[in-house]
C-alpha cells in the first residue's frame, strides 16, 4: 500500500483527534460536550479513543462544536471543468433516476 493513501480507520482516528482538539479549544469537558450534544459519554469516550461513532452522533457533536457546515460541503456536487465542447455535450446527458436491471 502506498504511504500517502489513508484507510478509513486512519481517517476516523484523525477526525476523532481533530474533534477532541476542538472540544478542548472551546473548553468543554467530555461530560459537558456529551450533555450539550445528546451523545452518551461512553460514545464520546469511545470516539475520542478509537474513532468509532455513529454518523448521527458525529453530526450531533459537529453541531455543538460548530463545524456541521463542513459536513454539508461533502454533499455538494463537484464543479466539472470542461476542456472541450465534446466534453461539455457529453456532460449534458440526462442523468437516470433509477438503475438498470442486469
Amino acid at each position: 500500500m502506498l504511504s500517502f493513501l489513508k484507510t478509513p480507520n486512519d481517517i476516523m482516528k484523525e477526525l476523532s483527534k481533530k474533534f477532541k482538539e476542538r472540544r478542548l479549544t472551546i473548553g468543554y469537558t467530555q461530560q459537558a460536550l456529551a450533555d450539550r450534544s445528546g451523545v452518551s459519554l461512553g460514545s464520546l469516550k469511545r470516539f475520542e479513543s478509537t474513532g468509532q461513532i455513529s454518523l448521527e452522533s458525529l453530526l450531533q457533536l459537529a453541531l455543538v462544536l460548530e463545524c456541521l457546515d463542513d459536513f454539508g460541503k461533502i454533499a455538494n456536487p463537484v464543479e466539472v471543468k470542461h476542456t472541450s465542447m465534446e466534453e461539455l455535450l457529453k456532460e449534458k446527458k440526462i442523468i437516470p433516476k433509477r438503475g438498470h436491471k442486469k
